[in-house]
């Protein structure tokens, strides 16, 4: 049995749906079918999911919501036509949404939540409708109906593990085809929460870790994962396989194809993801999968780029030989929530990396006044306006030159990392550089990865 995930532009219109259609129907496998909310049609178009966050804000406005619902179900009324539907899945889907504005909520956080999630939670109604009606046998399904349970935040939701217990006993009919919303599920009091980003891909592999699926396959736009982002470098390699933590890695740093936080249920169970296109079902794609069944060509297997972080510098004399520095200063930036993405040292100098979203200028002037008065620190500065560059691939530890032949060619482009940082596993190299400067590393780093000396097959 597969689990497969179809992103927003693949379900934005009827004639994409169609598509979508026949691809569950080439393969008596694909059984369980996870939709996110309609994306946009077009560049200037509006995703589904951004007008119900328009929606929550006019409820708590206390405006009348009556002219955005129909915007709404205008997108959905459209596939309905589409497929000639005779049973008028808006209309109910309209008084879904009329409920939904007059109801009660814990709070602001949880009100948005429940908006939020509409988009797919409507889309998976329709989507299973159009199946029905097109003769195919297929019925939607609620993340309460399959036992999923949630914890923590609106919006920032984590799986409870005894979801996948009860999601072991879920029964699945022969020939059966369930349709599922992505991108939310319930908390154990029965309000709905979702989770951070890439919700509809956590929903397929929490799904294909619970059902103990023989694939996850993972429908978006694109035919594979490259070894670079298509706006930087021009026709990048395409990647045919690459292991668990490669696209962890790639993922954290910037390619939007697969969300890093959605893979950690099916490495813990060891389900190969398919990364394929909609429009192009019957191009291979790209494997992910464990590091035993990967072998790769490339010792670099792919670079990225992530703009938006800040770094607080310190420097103090014998950090090294102070005992719980480095914890005061974490449960400083805790009491902020705020956490780092990386954090390299010296026997003087700290530096740690932030994702500027979490800050503010009064968060930062609050964490450097109790540093001060709490650690002492001889220097503390703020340096904004600095991006990740991430330098991946399992064959980087098999040239021990490597790291020394990409400074040169950074060197060369006229950049200079203020961090360099490469961890024990020796997979991921990660760089700062200047903001304005990213895109020029990743062409110089990837322009490196393709000479022929680093082209060879790892051994």
């Amino acid at each position: 049995m597969k689990v497969i995930k179809f992103g927003g532009s693949s379900l934005a219109t009827g004639a994409q749906l169609a598509k979508v259609v026949k691809i569950v129907q080439a393969d008596a496998t694909r059984q369980v079918v996870v939709v996110s909310a309609p994306g946009k049609r077009s560049k200037t178009d509006v995703k589904v999911t951004d007008l119900l966050g328009q929606l929550a804000d006019q409820v708590l406005a206390g405006k009348n919501p009556e002219a955005l619902i129909e915007t709404i179900l205008a997108r959905y009324t459209e596939i309905q036509q589409h497929f000639a539907l005779t049973d008028d899945v808006v209309a109910r889907l309209r008084q879904h949404l009329q409920r939904l504005a007059k109801a009660t909520y814990p709070g602001v956080d949880y009100l948005r939540s429940a908006f939020m999630a509409q988009g797919e939670h409507m889309n998976a109604q329709l989507v299973a409708a159009v199946m029905a009606h097109l003769g195919m046998n297929a019925r939607f399904v609620s993340p309460k109906e399959l036992g999923i349970t949630l914890t923590g935040k609106p919006g920032a939701a984590l799986v409870d593990e005894e979801s996948y217990g009860r999601l072991a006993q879920f029964v699945l009919q022969p020939g059966e085809i369930i349709v599922v919303p992505g991108f939310y599920a319930y908390d154990e009091a029965g309000n709905i929460l979702t989770f951070a980003r890439g919700g509809s891909d956590i929903t397929g592999s929490i799904l294909a870790k619970g059902l103990a699926a023989d694939l996850y396959e993972n429908f978006t736009d694109v035919s594979w994962v490259y070894a670079a982002d298509p706006g930087i470098v021009d026709h990048p390699r395409a990647i045919n396989t690459l292991t668990y933590r490669e696209m962890r890695e790639l993922a954290y740093a910037g390619f939007s194809v697969f969300n890093d936080e959605a893979l950690i249920p099916v490495i813990e169970a060891g389900i190969r993801v398919n990364i394929k296109n909609t429009n192009q079902p019957d191009a291979p794609g790209t494997i992910i999968a464990p590091t035993k069944n990967v072998q790769h060509h490339h010792h670099i297997t792919g670079v990225a780029a992530k703009k938006g972080f800040t770094a607080l510098y310190l420097h103090h004399y014998l950090i090294n030989q102070e005992v719980g520095f480095t914890l005061k200063l974490l449960q400083i930036l805790a009491k902020y929530g705020v956490s780092y993405e990386h954090m390299p040292s010296g026997i003087d100098d700290l530096t740690i990396i932030i994702d500027e979203n979490q800050l503010t200028p009064q968060i930062k002037d609050q964490i450097a006044a109790e540093v001060r008065a709490q650690i002492h620190p001889d220097e503390l500065e703020w340096l904004p306006d600095f991006a990740i560059v991430m330098v991946v691939g399992e064959g980087l530890y098999a040239r021990p030159d490597l790291v020394a032949r990409i400074m040169v060619a950074l060197a060369d482009a006229g950049i200079e990392p203020s961090v360099i940082n490469q961890g024990a596993s020796k997979i991921g190299l990660m760089l700062t550089v200047p903001t304005a400067k990213a895109a020029a590393a990743v062409s110089a780093i990837y322009a490196l990865s393709c000479h022929k000396q680093e082209a060879a097959a790892t051994k």
